[in-house]
């Protein structure tokens, strides 16, 4: 259910807008990686060009688009740094209200080193491009199979 509301929502669309550089980024082209997460392992993921002297990070690579997607929603639905978003998007739905990706991007403090100046900035893409209107979007189901 997550992963479908991930894909028509603001919450999606801006921080993988932010993270990729609108798309242009070498981690978004040669990595299918579109929500800059890091990692400490050596297999498969890239090392940022500019990374700061003793720094180990590297950020992950996917095999697919759809991959970094399912990473993303993960993260988001188990990490503890992210309780507060799950929380708030529970409540959210408890209260049958659309999930709101400005409000809910609140919570994605710990997922950038620039904490509320991240916040700021996703929120500054959502309004700016009217990405709030997705976050009540439905999808169609998927027709059948013949």
């Amino acid at each position: 259910e997550f992963r479908r509301a991930l894909f028509r929502s603001s919450l999606a669309l801006a921080p993988a807008a932010e993270e990729t550089g609108w798309g242009t980024s070498r981690f978004a082209r040669q990595g299918n990686a579109i929500f800059g997460q890091r990692t400490y392992t050596k297999e498969g993921d890239m090392v940022p060009l500019r990374r700061d002297a003793g720094k180990t990070h590297r950020v992950k690579a996917f095999n697919s688009l759809i991959d970094s997607v399912r990473s993303y929603a993960f993260t988001l639905n188990s990490h503890w740094a992210y309780q507060g978003f799950r929380r708030t998007r529970a409540a959210m739905r408890n209260e049958g209200t659309p999930l709101d990706g400005s409000v809910l991007a609140g919570h994605l403090l710990r997922y950038s080193t620039r904490g509320e100046a991240y916040v700021k900035t996703i929120r500054v893409i959502i309004s700016g491009n009217n990405l709030g209107r997705l976050d009540a979007a439905r999808l169609a189901p998927e027709p059948p199979s013949i």
